[in-house]
This record gives C-alpha cells, structure tokens and sequence, in this order.
C-alpha cells in the first residue's frame, strides 16, 4: 500500500501543513452551523449511533473529500483530520454538554 499523505510524503512543508490544517478548521465550524445545538455524549461516549458520534463520521469523510478537492489532491492524516475536527469543537459554541458527563476536570458551575 503505497503512502498518500501530503504530511508523510513531504514533511518539511510546515506552511502548506499549517494553511491545510487552519482551512479544515474553518470547514468544521462552518459545517457546524448548519447543525442545531448537539449534545455531547452523554451516558454513554461509545454509542455510535449518537448525534456527535454520526457527525464525526459524516464530516471526517466530507473533510478528507473537501481537502483533496480544495488542496488539488492533498491526502490529510486521520490525524490531522481529527485534531482540526476537535480543535474545532472546543471553539464552537454549538456543542452542549451534560452536567454529569464524566469529566473530572471540569468545575460544577
């Protein structure tokens, strides 16, 4: 299987990796807006068939198409996707989550 993304193949171009990864960003908070408020997990994080977990899916393959398209053929990382995707989430305000949603860390207000 031979390797087609761009940040393997060609790993000096910081610049090209950085606009690529800035531009599927600004992707998914545009493709955000399209959607009601979603609520974040729940009881149960891996159930596959939740609001968030089907968007996730749905816009990873509709980025890696939308990069590949907008780029002229550049192949994104699952990781890069991914990073960009959740980056994208902590800066929308179009993700509710629940009170009681396992997060330690996180101050009961």
């Amino acid at each position: 299987m031979a390797i087609r993304y761009n940040l393997w193949l060609d790993p000096d171009n910081v610049a090209q990796h950085r606009a690529v990864e800035a531009d599927l960003e600004r992707y998914f908070m545009e493709r955000f807006a399209d959607y009601p408020h979603i609520r974040l997990f729940g009881a149960d994080p891996y159930d596959y068939d939740a609001p968030f977990n089907r968007l996730y899916d749905v816009l990873m393959a509709r980025a890696n198409e939308y990069c590949e398209r907008q780029w002229r053929g550049y192949v994104p990382t699952p990781e890069q996707l991914n990073r960009t995707f959740f980056r994208a989430v902590g800066r929308s305000n179009k993700f509710v989550r629940d009170p009681a949603d396992g997060d330690p860390d996180r101050p009961n207000a």
